[in-house]
């Protein structure tokens, strides 16, 4: 049975690389999970005069760095200035440099998505009148190149690593108390804890690169590696590797003291462990719950725990799985694996499927959004395959509980009993010629050693070829392994899945640009949210500045409104008075005035702002920087 179990093993193997290399491979393109969703000068855009500045709105907060933003003039020179700042929201600006002559300018952004992940594009603008451009609208992501490969190879064996520890612990503890002093188990989770170290410590190591460059040469810059540890997503990594030491804590008692133990402290250890173990477990899971896709969008405050406990439902069920298999291959004759522990799995791995299926709604919810997105989108198509293979695995596991069931009912196989008859009259007696020889000597102590160990081995070769004859056993194993194989493909889609852009995100940005694109969008307004960047001069002292308008969701009916007023140098200043009115002079509407309320230092906004019905709106926003100094700037929008 030995010879079998290689082949089975290496094919698992290579199913895991297979598999990881296919999904990884076309993973990158899609991970940018913040999405470009407006601009000021917008997409296609052609303006009569120049900017003085440019901004870009994003379905979610994002990290810039001082060339996140750059904008080029139609030969490839730089044309912004200083370091993009951020007003608002969601919305992000750049400055321009005065005085821009007309033809058509490229922007180009890389930044770093809130849950992590790189995102980069372009887009092109024209002042007065398109022109040719020797500059590509086209951006390549940092995570597009071999480091990026890497760093999601990485994630995989992070979360790999991961299941194996803390579900490889929780079989022990919750199933198979006797499978501590298993040395195959043992291996199996010391393996989790030493591929989740190597994997976070990589991952640590390629960060910088993977956010900036994309860079091989970069992956050991100190600097970058100093940056890094200054995100969220650094702290994440940090935390991790110290919940690792605690970890190998857990791990020595575990199995370096637990299966030693008399029962009534073995019962007071293994509630200590159950507590200790849980509270790293969920720590690790936090790691990566704080700082992805649960930590941004809708209720992050009840994401976080709900994606901890998915993670750590996985664990328990995919790790003590693989425990399980290891366990019916390698455990020792003498302590094998037996169905009393098979059962409490089996109990364990219904309960971890069940919090799946309730997180799994919820988390599906959050990020689709809609129904079409779960067909329509590259998150929704890869939640199916996902959906699709828990439903097989879990058909497959109960096969796995029926053969658990024949194993607990079936007798002693028939293939016991033949055996022992075949053992010749004077197997047994062996031992006792060798120590019948040890008055000879040190030689005859040598000799019945060997003798001794023969026969143990033989003995414990006999027990195992009894206890693999069993039919049940045999299909036990077979299923399990079908299992296992599913699970490495079940992993492997939810490390991309966790990579992949959101629906609601998807669809966001298709709506974004199908209105960039739309007739209104030619003069650089469009419908949904809307961003006006007005600069005024009152003529007074510190009367020079920028005034944005935001309004969301610019439809008829109930809007919210932010204004934010900066000086030449992009620093958010205080004024004595803003006022915001709206006229829509086609239908003799207005002007109806707002006066937003002050919030903090350069923003005032206003909620409840109406909107009677759509149309091209003229927005004036007069400014007073003085008792005297004072002065009405205007824009049009289009709104509903």
């Amino acid at each position: 049975m030995t010879q079998t179990i290689a082949p089975r093993v290496r094919i698992l193997v290579l199913l895991l690389l297979a598999v990881t290399g296919a999904l990884l491979a076309g993973a990158a393109p899609a991970s940018a999970h913040a999405a470009l969703t407006g601009s000021d000068p917008g997409q296609g855009a052609v303006v009569d005069t120049a900017p003085t500045q440019v901004s870009l709105t994003f379905s979610e907060q994002i990290a810039v760095s001082d060339d996140a933003v750059r904008v080029l003039d139609p030969k490839g020179k730089r044309v912004d200035k200083g370091t993009p700042a951020n007003p608002g929201g969601t919305t992000y600006t750049v400055r321009l440099l005065s005085g821009l002559p007309d033809g058509t300018y490229t922007v180009a952004y890389q930044v770093v998505s809130a849950d992590s992940h790189p995102v980069a594009g372009a887009f092109t603008f024209s002042i007065g009148a398109p022109s040719e451009t020797s500059v590509s609208a086209s951006a390549q992501a940092s995570d597009d190149g071999l480091v990026g490969r890497l760093y999601g190879i990485g994630r995989y064996v992070s979360y790999a690593g991961f299941v194996v520890l803390a579900g490889g612990a929780a079989f022990v503890l919750a199933c198979w108390e006797r499978g501590a002093g298993v040395r195959a188990v043992q291996r199996l989770v010391v393996s989790g804890w030493l591929t989740l170290t190597a994997a976070t410590l990589a991952l640590l190591l390629l960060r910088g690169s993977y956010t900036t460059s994309g860079a091989v040469g970069d992956v050991f810059d100190l600097s970058l590696l100093g940056d890094v540890l200054q995100t969220k997503t650094g702290a994440a990594l940090v935390s991790r590797l110290l919940l690792l030491a605690a970890a190998a804590l857990f791990i020595a008692v575990l199995f370096g003291a637990y299966d030693k133990r008399e029962a009534e402290e073995k019962r007071d250890l293994t509630f200590g462990l159950a507590i200790g173990g849980t509270v790293v477990a969920a720590g690790l899971a936090a790691s990566w719950a704080m700082s992805e896709h649960a930590s941004q969008g809708l209720q992050p405050g009840v994401a976080m725990p709900v994606d901890v406990l998915h993670l750590l439902a996985v664990a328990a069920w995919l790790g003590g799985l693989t425990t399980l298999l290891v366990a019916l291959y390698r455990a020792p004759a003498d302590t094998p694996v037996d169905q009393d522990a098979v059962q409490r799995f089996s109990r364990l791995a219904f309960g971890s499927v069940v919090a799946l299926a309730v997180t799994g709604v919820y988390q599906s919810w959050r990020q689709l959004g809609s129904w079409s997105a779960l067909t329509d989108t590259r998150y929704g198509q890869l939640l199916l395959a996902k959906i699709g293979l828990v439903v097989v695995m879990v058909a497959v596991a109960s096969i796995s509980r029926r053969w658990t069931a024949r194993l607990a009912e079936a007798p002693a196989p028939a293939v016991l009993e033949e055996e022992k008859e075949k053992q010749p009259a004077g197997a047994g007696k062996a031992t006792e010629a060798g120590k019948g020889e040890s008055g000879a000597g040190k030689g005859g102590d040598t000799r019945a050693a060997q003798l001794a160990r023969q026969q143990a081995a033989m003995e414990n070769a006999r027990q195992k070829r009894l206890r693999d004859a069993d039919p049940n056993r045999f299909g036990l194993r077979r299923s399990v392994l079908a299992e296992a194989g599913i699970a490495v493909v079940l992993l492997a889609v939810t490390t991309v899945l966790t990579q992949t852009e959101p629906g609601r995100t998807e669809q966001e940005a298709a709506a974004a640009a199908s209105a960039s694109s739309s007739p209104s969008a030619s003069t650089g307004q469009g419908t949904g949210a809307v961003t006006l960047n007005m600069p005024f001069d009152t003529g007074g002292e510190n009367g020079r500045g920028v005034v944005t308008i935001d309004l969301d969701p610019a439809r008829v009916g109930d809007n919210d409104m932010h204004v934010h007023v900066e000086g030449p140098d992009g620093q958010a200043f205080d004024i004595p008075e803003v006022k915001v009115a709206f006229t829509l002079s086609a239908k003799d509407i207005g002007p109806l005035p707002v006066v937003p309320d002050h919030i903090t230092t350069g923003h005032w906004s206003a909620s409840g702002v109406q909107i009677p019905m759509t149309g091209d709106w003229k927005v004036e926003v007069t400014v007073r920087t003085s008792d005297i100094d004072q002065v009405t700037v205007s824009k049009n929008a289009k709104i509903g």
